[in-house]
């Protein structure tokens, strides 16, 4: 009789991420130390060139290990009262200034006026900007992203418009299941760590295919401090 899989519960398994990638940057920090050693004793131009490209490596891989440790990150906000038209100004800052070339394609509308949001600023600008940078680069079709912010009676709705050439993902358990996409350097971890920042905020996020227009539209709600 074949053996069940186990049913290992999440945080388990982020804890144990956690403590591995821990201890893969140990390793990585003494290869690091190591071949800083080698540099200052060897005279050799090709042995020093291929100490640099080594030292460039291991700093790589420890990037690696970094995001990945926060993207597993358990969600604690600082909030903060927030005016809604400032945040949209903020986060188009941040994202011209991270993503230049991409940034120029969003057509931005806005309709607020004094609403104010409670939130962590830089968190929040996170869970955005992952879902533009997934907008930008998973089948995107011709035209530009729209996105629209406004009152919604007691919220405040944001709305991403994504055109795609083609979408062939359900939309089941949309940015609720992690490791469900691996590949080189993408867990599936990104739009689960945005889902639940919006979450963590007492918002909602829900996404749907157009099928007739062949358009993605990602909706976020969060609630206005009251007056």
């Amino acid at each position: 009789m074949q053996e069940a899989e186990p049913n290992i519960l999440w945080t388990d398994v982020t804890k144990f991420v956690g403590q591995l990638n821990h201890d893969l940057r140990n390793h990585l920090n003494a290869l690091e130390l190591q071949a800083a050693f080698l540099n200052e004793i060897v005279a050799e131009p090709e042995a020093k060139e291929e100490l640099k490209r080594l030292r460039e490596v291991t700093g790589e891989a420890g990037a690696a290990l970094q995001k990945l440790s926060s993207l597993l990150a358990r969600i604690q906000p600082a909030p903060m009262t927030y005016r809604a038209s400032e945040f949209i100004e903020d986060l188009r800052s941040r994202l011209e200034r991270e993503e230049a070339e991409q940034a120029t394609t969003i057509e931005w509308k806005s309709s607020l006026g004094g609403e104010q949001l409670e939130v962590d600023p830089i968190l929040l600008q996170d869970a955005f900007l992952e879902l533009f940078r997934n907008a930008f680069v998973h089948q995107r079709g011709p035209g530009a992203l729209v996105f629209e912010v406004r009152p919604a009676g007691e919220k405040i709705e944001f709305t991403l418009r994504e055109p795609k050439t083609k979408f062939d993902n359900s939309m089941d358990g949309w940015g609720r299941r992690p490791l469900s996409r691996v590949r080189h350097g993408h867990y599936s971890l990104g739009l689960y760590r945005a889902r639940s920042i919006f979450e963590a905020h007492h918002g909602l996020f829900q996404a749907q295919f157009d099928s007739a227009a062949s358009v993605l539209v990602t909706t976020v709600s969060l609630p206005i401090v009251p007056a």
